[in-house]
């Protein structure tokens, strides 16, 4: 299964990727950078907190507005991307590839839930 295939989506515009066992890799979609403009600031979540699925943990803030970062999956925090902090344009060029947390899954359901990638291009044309 190729990456894009794996990857889901939320209505909030992050996607999570499965990387191991309940461990997901969790960035923001294509639409979302668009939508943002030039990446200038990424507030990231705080090592091993839990979060819930759709709660705000980190914020993405470009020249034209800040955004929430809602998380897709409910779980703790396990790794930030810091090295981001120096490559913000990566969001904007690479979103896929730019995650910007990985979490620790607690709900198997969650990921689940999520929408497929066609799903997701139905919601945001």
């Amino acid at each position: 299964m190729t990456q894009s295939a794996a990857r889901r989506y939320s209505d909030t515009h992050q996607w999570a990727l499965p990387i191991g066992e309940d461990l997901y890799s969790v960035g923001i979609t294509d639409f979302a950078q668009q939508q943002l403009g030039d990446v200038m600031f990424v507030n990231f979540p705080q090592l091993n907190q839990a979060v819930q699925q759709g709660e705000s943990c980190a914020t993405v803030e470009s020249v034209k507005s800040a955004s929430d970062v809602y998380s897709p999956l409910a779980g703790s925090v396990v790794e930030v991307n810091h090295e981001l902090t120096s490559a913000l344009e990566n969001i904007n060029s690479d979103p896929y590839g730019s995650w910007l947390f990985k979490i620790k899954c607690s709900n198997k359901t969650d990921f689940e839930k999520l929408l497929t990638e066609e799903q997701y291009q139905q919601l945001t044309k």
